[in-house]
């Protein structure tokens, strides 16, 4: 018998490649999937998760309510100012009361801020705020009078120099 045709012989240092192996990838791609997870994740904090399920519905037909209203919202926030304007769908300016503004980070409660909006000689609301650079989530909600629920405004926004970007 030649030295070619000899049956190879397994041994303990192949199983243990094998292994190594076998793990390095199993412990490789968690690592990846972990980082990816941590890194793309803006997350969505709520107090209860079973209440706000339940609230689903109502809030999406709530939705769909001031939708089928035609109104647009402009918001803008420059100069350590927010200002937030409604148009009616026949392109009239609409002339609310009181709104409030709440600047959420996502996943990360303790820098929230809420601005109470006064009317401006311009028609729009406004108020100061001092909301630092990066992400926000931005909910405004107006009281317009005449309707049963605030117009909502909700954006994800990028602050940069105090300005969305």
């Amino acid at each position: 018998m030649s030295i070619a045709s000899r049956p190879r012989e397994f041994t303990g240092w192949h199983m243990l490649a094998i292994m190594v192996a076998f793990f390095g990838v199993i412990i490789t791609v968690n690592l990846t999937m972990a980082f990816l997870a941590s890194s793309s994740w803006t997350g969505f904090v709520v107090e209860n998760t079973y209440v706000a399920s339940q609230k689903f519905n109502q809030k999406a037909a709530e939705g769909r309510a001031q939708a089928a209203l035609g109104w647009t919202s402009e918001l803008t926030i420059a100069e350590g100012q927010i200002s937030s304007r409604l148009t009616e769908k026949a392109g009239n300016v609409g002339a609310p009361k009181h709104g409030i503004a709440n600047f959420r980070r996502p996943a990360y409660a303790a820098e929230d801020i809420k601005a109470e909006l006064m009317p401006q000689p311009d028609g729009a609301l406004g108020a100061p705020v001092a909301a630092h650079d990066g992400l926000w989530i931005v909910e405004v909600d107006i009281d317009v009078g005449g309707l049963p629920r605030p117009y909502r405004d909700v954006r994800r926004l990028t602050l940069r120099g105090g300005r969305i970007q």
